[in-house]
């Protein structure tokens, strides 16, 4: 599995932090606030007491929270894609690749749920403007598309639009990372990907 586990480093006291530092220690102290609380408990003014920074100090990086949140989502769609892709890579098989990429979807998504409620909340209906974090957003979308090209060519997969089709088996693991990351599936994280390992051949049938 990818994962991005947000670390836990001691608190320095106020302005003893370096200019590159603080940025790192800023999105760290926003992913642990989206552990605890959810998105919308996220603040600048929130995020930077906890450190001890000043607001002079946090608006040299970001000039508000979605500034801030927008990084997070484009930090969890690089990490997502590479993920897609290694999980591709490392499995021989063209007619496995895909369930490999699912069940690397699910682990991601419950190894960093931090990451993954900001990349497809409600925040990034405010980001029509953030043309980078909507290419980095486009691109981990375009691994799974390229996948069904690469299946559609060699026949294992239907005819048809190979982005609608993309956008059913997204539907199907996305729908299995929420379950998990919100607990509905219960205390063991592991149940996501026991329920994706069952979903799985019902979702490649439904590609044929």
């Amino acid at each position: 599995m990818w994962t991005m586990s947000t670390p836990r480093p001691a608190r320095k006291p106020r302005g003893r932090y370096h200019h590159g530092s603080l940025r790192r220690a800023l999105i760290d102290e926003a992913l642990r606030t989206i552990q605890r609380a959810g998105v919308e408990a996220v603040t600048l003014r929130a995020v930077g007491s906890a450190l001890g920074v000043s607001r002079t100090a946090l608006y040299r990086h970001f000039a508000d929270k979605d500034a801030l949140l927008a990084v997070v989502a484009r930090e969890g769609f690089v990490a997502l894609k590479a993920a897609l892709d290694r999980a591709r890579a490392t499995t021989p098989s063209l007619r496995d690749q895909l369930t490999a990429m699912g069940a690397a979807y699910v682990g991601f998504a419950i190894d960093n749920p931090a990451h993954y409620q900001v990349m497809f909340g409600r925040f990034l209906e405010r980001c029509r403007d953030e043309p980078e974090l909507l290419a980095d957003a486009a691109a981990a979308f375009q691994a799974l598309v390229d996948m069904i090209v690469d299946l559609q060519q060699a026949k294992q997969v239907r005819r048809g639009d190979p982005a609608e089709l993309s956008r059913f088996v997204w539907a199907s693991v996305h729908g299995i990372a929420m379950l998990a990351i919100n607990g509905q599936l219960g205390p063991d994280p592991a149940a996501g990907l026991a329920l994706y390992d069952r979903s799985a051949p019902l979702v490649r049938a439904g590609l044929q």
